[in-house]
């Protein structure tokens, strides 16, 4: 008997009855760097028994798909080193993660993981891969599987919770695919870890990677729970491509805003404040100010209307929008005042809501769009904070738009054309984005839902940037299309957002007179187009590496007279240069101008004017332009100024279809 296989190429392959997948290598140039299969749409390893008719595609370890394979058998062999090296760890969970994996330990004694056990770790991983130790799938009922771990509390536990069909986020690399029991993988060696799978063939297979560096994490990211040591690490299929990676991390840390934010002196996280909630020192206020000011202008062209809500309301609200039974654990925790609940708001929404239903609404006053800088406040666990790019208070730009049914698809398209314009005005050029259509679980009206899907897919082809439909992954009561953006360096950086909200409406018994003067309920579009401010800041810096474009830079202009008696020359012209609104400091000659200029240069300002006594004979200036091989001497000041006002000026927006 022979087996039938259909190959994603198209071609049909006769195989033997009981064949398994990597008989389908053989003699095929992609044997050498396929480590896994998709069969019938599921991945598996390549020694699973193919059956007659199953639809396969080869598994590249260079794709995504199989570097996040790689990563994550290479977790397993830092699990097996860990066990190795300190009889009696108990490990938890080792998934993949954006371009490596982890694994989280608890050590026995309290003992922590120092510096040079890293370096032992590494080594022994380095001998199991030698080894080629197979991995080798067994499935077991959840009654074997507890047995087995009985040692290993962690493990049992994740058993417990598949009983239960309790299973979070997190372990889902770590059981099996058949209903009622549970997955293992051994190593030739002895070591058996609970997972899902698929692995590499043999540990062989592996060996491009680096242990990077270990952290603490609470188990389940609840600090409630036991704090576990994790190994960070990144694993790669060549040589090469681990370089190449690595390099970007120098880069990346080169450019880390969290750093540059004190060397720029643009803000930092007081501990007397508390974790998650920073200060902004004048030139990073100055930053966040011309941020906001040139995004709230362009909202005002756009026919948005301003509005401003408090910080803290009613439970009552939060109880009527959901926030409290959807968001509670990610809310602060209330405060009792006058026998009633208060809650530091987590989103700007329902407030933007009373706004609406202030006072009747016709048809004639839609599209109603409301926005505002909303500062939100977001109980973030310690471990997930980082910097200004995930922080407990921060300020949404928030637009909440209120339309007909028929203008939905028109006002979507306007919205997204205005998003990426704004966007590109801060010289971000690098979109793509995802389309997040109906869950399984969701409530609503079949036709709600199929209307607002279609009006998002027909903007964003209307908007000409690439997207993709991610199926199911939208919010249980909309759809939604995120914008991701690529920084300077390829990393991706999802932002803007926009959903089409088809419960709170509801929740709320919104209406509006429509032209037959029946009451007809409005669709409502949420909106945060930077995402947060704190976090756009971050992405601006870490983009720019703290050398923000010349309408954004706290300061323009660094006058350095050569000496005290020129001190006057520099101080007039700096006076000439901010009447027509440029952002000038000058530097009192009190050390050497060598020092002065390497100084303003690490300050990244776009122009060092250095002045001396031919300057003030002649009218003219010495111009450092930022990133110039060399500076500029003798440039008449009429010249320099109406270079400055031009590339200093504030962006024009395209308002588009707006």
């Amino acid at each position: 008997m022979s087996l039938t296989i259909h190959l994603e190429s198209g071609e049909t392959v006769e195989m033997p009855d009981g064949a398994v997948g990597a008989e389908l290598l053989v003699g095929r140039r992609e044997r050498s760097s396929t480590i896994a299969l998709v069969v019938n749409g599921i991945e598996r390893d390549l020694s699973w028994p193919l059956s007659d008719g199953d639809q396969i595609e080869f598994v590249d370890s260079s794709t995504e798909r199989g570097r996040a394979i790689l990563r994550h058998s290479t977790s397993h062999v830092l699990a097996q080193a860990v066990t190795d090296l300190f009889p009696g760890a108990k490990f938890a969970i080792g998934p993949p993660i954006q371009d490596g994996f982890y694994y989280d330990f608890d050590l026995p004694d309290g003992r922590h993981f120092e510096p040079e056990d890293l370096v032992r770790i590494e080594a022994r991983m380095r001998e199991i891969m030698k080894e080629g130790q197979s991995f080798v799938r067994e499935e077991l009922s959840s009654e074997e599987g507890k047995r087995l771990f009985a040692e290993q509390p962690y493990k049992v536990e994740i058993i417990e919770r598949v009983e239960r069909s309790d299973i979070e986020e997190d372990d889902v690399n770590e059981v099996g695919q058949d209903e009622g029991g549970v997955s293992v993988y051994r190593n030739s060696s002895g070591f058996v870890d609970l997972c899902r799978g698929p692995h590499v063939p043999t540990t062989s297979v592996l060996g491009h990677f680096q242990l990077m560096r270990t952290a603490g994490a609470y188990w389940r990211g609840d600090e409630r729970n036991p704090q576990l040591q994790r190994i960070y690490g990144t694993a790669w299929e060549s040589k090469d491509a681990l370089k190449q990676h690595l390099l970007r991390l120098a880069e990346a840390e080169r450019r880390d805003h969290r750093r540059l934010g004190v060397e720029l002196d643009l803000f930092h996280f007081p501990p007397e404040i508390g974790s998650g909630l920073p200060v902004f020192h004048p030139k990073g206020a100055l930053v966040r100010y011309l941020m906001e000011e040139f995004s709230r202008q362009s909202h005002l062209k756009a026919g948005y209307q301003l509005a401003w809500t408090p910080h803290v309301a009613k439970s009552t609200l939060f109880e009527i929008s959901g926030h409290l039974g959807w968001y509670r654990d990610g809310m602060f925790p209330a405060m009792e005042l006058e026998g009633a609940a208060y809650y530091m708001k987590p989103m700007n929404c329902p407030m933007h809501i009373l706004i609406y239903k202030s006072q009747a609404r016709s048809y004639r006053d839609l599209p109603l769009r409301l926005f505002e800088f909303g500062t939100v406040y977001r109980y973030e666990r310690s471990g997930a904070l980082h910097g200004l790019a995930r922080v407990r208070g921060l300020t949404q730009d928030d637009s909440h738009i209120f339309c007909p049914p028929e203008r939905l698809a028109e006002e979507i398209a306007s919205l997204l054309h205005f998003v990426l314009s704004l966007l590109r005005a801060f010289g971000l050029n690098e979109f793509e984005a995802e389309l997040a259509t109906r869950p399984e679980k969701s409530v609503g009206e079949d036709a709600e839902w199929e209307l607002a899907t279609d009006a998002l897919r027909r903007a964003l082809d209307r908007s000409g940037i690439p997207y993709v439909v991610a199926e199911g992954e939208g919010a249980f009561y909309a759809p939604k299309i995120d914008v991701h953006l690529t920084d300077a360096i390829g990393r991706r950086w999802q932002v803007s957002t926009l959903q089409v909200d088809l419960q709170l409406p509801q929740r709320f018994d919104m209406s509006f007179n429509d032209a037959s003067n029946a009451k007809t309920r409005p669709y409502m579009i949420h909106r945060a187009l930077f995402g947060s401010v704190e976090r756009f800041m971050a992405i601006l810096i870490e983009h720019y590496a703290g050398a923000f474009p010349d309408w954004l830079s706290p300061v323009q202009v660094k006058i350095l007279p050569v000496k005290e008696e020129v001190a006057e020359y520099g101080s007039k012209l700096a006076d000439r240069l901010r009447a027509g609104g440029c952002r000038v400091e000058i530097s009192e000659a009190n050390e050497p101008l060598g020092a002065r200029i390497r100084r303003a240069k690490m300050e990244k300002i776009p122009y060092i004017l250095v002045v001396g006594e031919d300057d003030v004979a002649n009218g003219t200036v010495g111009v450092n332009r930022r990133g110039a091989d060399h500076p500029d001497r003798d440039v008449p000041i009429d010249r320099f100024e109406a270079e400055l006002l031009k590339t200093c000026a504030t962006p024009v927006l395209d308002l588009g279809h707006s």
